[in-house]
């Protein structure tokens, strides 16, 4: 039942309060000025005091003018329509095409119950090999991407919506910057891969209340495609900007802050969207893969360090590369003992190696004197990053693995890899380049 109230008794910000009974926590409302209607949601309630965030701002909005309750939470169209379409963080398009309305759905409802849940046993592959050899990525994972502002991550994640093997791309994007919304869509539309994405953008110059929905409008629909048996992989960029609003709202209701002024639920905020990650016992899967940006790299930061703590492991984004020390795929070992026998192998023995190398610089650095095994580990090193880390490299798993031999026997005798006799025999190369 929609009610109408004739009197706000407070404006602050872009955040207005009206006296009201009977209405829930995140029910819509719709605000009659003269500058016309705008749509608002409820943010907070106390007592007969309830508190709505006003989606276009409060500019023109005056305490004579009407609030009518709509009695239900935000919604978004579900249909096949949306393939392929771009909207904003209030489910309106951004591509001039016509609004859907069919089929409305709520968002922000709960996360799926465990017993409907299935323990993760599919790879998605991606064609980049510190992903797919090194930690590999798992339906239902629900993974950060930690990383500092002005590293490539929105690059990252544009590559792996156009060559993840999956049935459908959710991007949700909050706090973009105009030439990175664009980037996203035009990458995706160049490529092809555009026809099985859905996008959510909000951007800076959006109301905060809209980059909140992003992630909800995101994974509403990807829970339903989900239903429909399809593995829905769920992009969202910048985490830190979703908890930078929830930080704005909480100073303007004056909430008491929690550390570094964001609100004391932060923990709550998060996990409540990281766990709708799920694969399905009789259906599809939805996959979270999330930007975290981290201010002054600073992991313990109170984003990164409460998102620590929900997903499966993270990667690391630094200097350009997925940086092998610190990145982790907690899943990885549920999926890459079947993928080839040799995966495990190459994955610990060029890591290790790796790790040799890194200490060889050091002692490049340090004016030591370095042995023929220092040098081979420089050369194998620089070959490693060249070849491996670069994430401009695009190859399939497979082709990767041949790869990561090849690279092995370039620098090294098949003795001093440590790698078993038997594997050796099978993989290592016959020839000093891939064919």
């Amino acid at each position: 039942m929609q009610k109408t109230y004739n009197r706000i008794i407070q404006i602050a910000g872009n955040v207005i309060t009206v006296e009201a009974k009977d209405v829930g926590y995140g029910n819509l409302a719709e605000i009659s000025s003269r500058a016309g209607k705008s749509l608002a949601q409820v943010i907070r309630i106390d007592g007969e005091k309830v508190y709505l965030q006003v989606f276009s701002g409060s500019r023109g909005i005056s305490t004579g003018d009407k609030v009518r309750f709509l009695g239900h939470p935000m919604k978004v169209s579900f249909t096949e329509n949306l393939l392929g379409r771009l909207f904003n963080g209030a489910g309106l398009p951004r591509d001039n095409g016509p609004t859907l309305e069919e089929n409305m759905i709520e968002i922000g409802g709960p996360s799926v119950n465990p017993a409907k849940r299935i323990i993760p046993r599919k790879m998605i592959r991606t064609g980049i090999p510190m992903i797919d050899i090194f930690n590999s990525l798992v339906e239902s994972q629900k993974l950060p991407i930690f990383s500092v502002p002005g590293e490539p991550y929105n690059e990252l994640l544009a590559r792996i919506a156009m060559q993840a093997e999956i049935d459908l791309i959710i991007l949700g994007g909050m706090g973009l910057k105009y030439d990175d919304y664009l980037f996203f869509r035009d990458t995706l539309e160049k490529n092809g891969s555009l026809s099985r994405a859905i996008f959510f953008v909000h951007t800076a110059q959006d109301p905060t209340v809209e980059c909140l929905l992003v992630p909800d409008l995101s994974l509403a629909v990807a829970e339903q495609f989900a239903l429909q048996g399809k593995r829905v992989l769920v992009l969202l960029t910048d985490m830190t900007n979703f908890c930078d609003a929830l930080k704005e709202i909480s100073i303007t209701m004056e909430h008491i802050p929690s550390n570094r002024g964001y609100p004391g639920d932060l923990y709550s905020q998060l996990a409540s969207r990281y766990e709708k990650a799920v694969d399905f016992d009789s259906a599809g899967s939805i996959t979270i893969l999330a930007v975290t940006t981290m201010p002054g790299d600073d992991v313990t930061h109170p984003v990164p360090d409460n998102t620590g703590y929900i997903t499966e492991g993270q990667f690391y984004l630094r200097n350009k590369f997925i940086e092998p020390f610190g990145s982790l795929s907690r899943l990885k070992q549920l999926v890459n003992g079947k993928t080839r026998k040799d995966h495990r192998t190459i994955m610990d023995r060029m890591i290790q190696l790796f790790s040799d190398y890194r200490e060889a610089l050091e002692k490049q650095a340090m004016g030591f004197h370095m042995s023929e095994w220092d040098k081979k580990l420089l050369k194998y090193g620089k070959a490693f990053e060249e070849k491996m880390m670069n994430l401009s490299v695009d190859i399939p798993l497979e082709k990767a693995l041949d790869l990561g031999w090849q690279i092995l026997a370039e620098n090294f005798e098949p003795a001093e890899t440590g790698i078993k006799t038997e594997l050796v025999k099978e993989f290592w190369p016959k020839t000093s380049s891939i064919a």
